[in-house]
């Protein structure tokens, strides 16, 4: 045991290639699976062509896959000493986005930065589920229970919260508060607590529904009665729902979707991506690519409840939240369970700032898997507050 430690002091490279190998490259392999069928319904959603989506998604899911291999062998004390960083640059960009954002569909939601498009509310995500996990391990399960203790996270999860709604982008504010309510939860938080919080809801909701911007309001009222306007508002979940069921059993053959090549499936490339799948595959193709999303999710939450010490947890909780939250608002969305709100589906839809977003957060998940059995900043029952 000894001549390990020292092997491992004295071969750095022996390191990495030892945390490389601790990786879950089963995992990896389920990420890597999806963005095959990412590209593959790019390709088709491009006409059958690799341009002008499918080529350049791939070259982003590589460089983010680097990435994530990068970030897995970091450890818990480096992560830690990113957090407040990466997160006060987040909010600098969201602040930056309001004053000089491009605006596309009625919203200003990108950065352009080097002549590429960047938006900000992807990297404040993953940025406040970093700050947070970082937050909360540091305190113990006790001070969970002084309302004061929560209310410097609780103005980290509400400043990017009100910039997001600035620009205005409701559906990405509604995920990032939700991501930050859950890692409340997993820290401790109690239920009274929890109560306190739920219980003005309806009436907060009522209220800020006075304050939507027209636009909104009409996809509400649209997923209400879609019928009421199919050739305007309700233009886009019609032929989604159109799209979906002509796909039948097994589909329609993969190029050969007539909603999606005719041009009648609106966003095809990014919202209603899986709208696109099902037609061409089938309900058995939309099945499986479910059953492989609901895999990440519930690796995640396998990895968060693996890790020994607390900050592992609440990054893997954080993060298999804000993917879960990503698959289920699309795919809810597409549907028509829930109004259009512009997210995207992860791994699969077009999309530079949510590909490598998303992969930094698996990259950070990796890293909470690789070092689960680090007791890093744990706190013992009796320690003092």
């Amino acid at each position: 045991m000894k001549f390990q430690k020292r092997l491992l002091r004295a071969e750095p490279n022996f390191q990495i290639l030892t945390k490389l190998w601790q990786v879950n490259w089963l995992y990896v392999l389920l990420i890597c699976a999806l963005a095959v069928i990412g590209y593959g319904a790019l390709y088709s959603a491009g006409g059958g062509t690799s341009r002008p989506f499918a080529g350049p998604q791939s070259i982003r899911f590589c460089f983010g896959l680097v990435m994530m291999l990068g970030i897995a062998l970091m450890s818990p004390a480096i992560l830690v000493r990113m957090a407040w960083p990466l997160y006060i640059f987040s909010l600098i960009l969201l602040v930056a986005v309001l004053r000089m954002g491009h605006v596309g569909k009625g919203a200003e939601r990108w950065l352009m930065l080097g002549g590429m498009q960047v938006q900000p509310s992807e990297l404040a995500k993953i940025a406040l589920v970093l700050m947070l996990a970082s937050w909360f391990h540091k305190i113990s399960y006790r001070s969970m229970g002084n309302p004061l203790m929560l209310v410097p996270p609780a103005l980290m999860v509400l400043l990017p919260v009100a910039l997001v709604l600035k620009e205005p982008n409701l559906g990405t504010a509604v995920i990032i508060g939700t991501v930050g309510a859950s890692l409340f939860f997993g820290a401790g938080m109690r239920l009274w607590q929890i109560a306190l919080l739920v219980l003005p809801m309806p009436f907060l909701a009522r209220i800020a529904y006075g304050h939507l911007h027209d636009y909104q309001k009409a996809r509400v009222t649209t997923f209400l009665h879609p019928e009421s306007d199919p050739l305007g508002a309700g233009y886009n979940i019609i032929q989604s729902k159109i799209a979906l069921g002509s796909g039948g059993m097994w589909g329609q053959g993969y190029l050969r979707g007539t909603q999606g090549q005719l041009n009648f499936l609106p966003e095809k490339q990014t919202d209603f991506i899986f709208t696109m799948i099902a037609e061409e595959w089938g309900y058995v193709g939309g099945i499986t690519v479910i059953a492989m999303l609901l895999l990440l999710v519930f690796g995640g939450m396998l990895i968060a409840m693996r890790s020994r010490n607390q900050f592992g947890r609440l990054l893997g909780l954080g993060i298999s939240m804000n993917f879960f939250l990503y698959c289920a608002v699309n795919l809810s969305m597409v549907m028509g369970a829930i109004p259009v709100g512009g997210v995207p589906l992860p791994l699969i839809s077009y999309g530079g700032s949510a590909m490598l977003m998303v992969m930094f957060g698996f990259g950070l998940l990796m890293s909470a898997w690789v070092h689960r059995n680090s007791t890093f900043g744990e706190t013992t029952p009796g320690e003092k507050d």
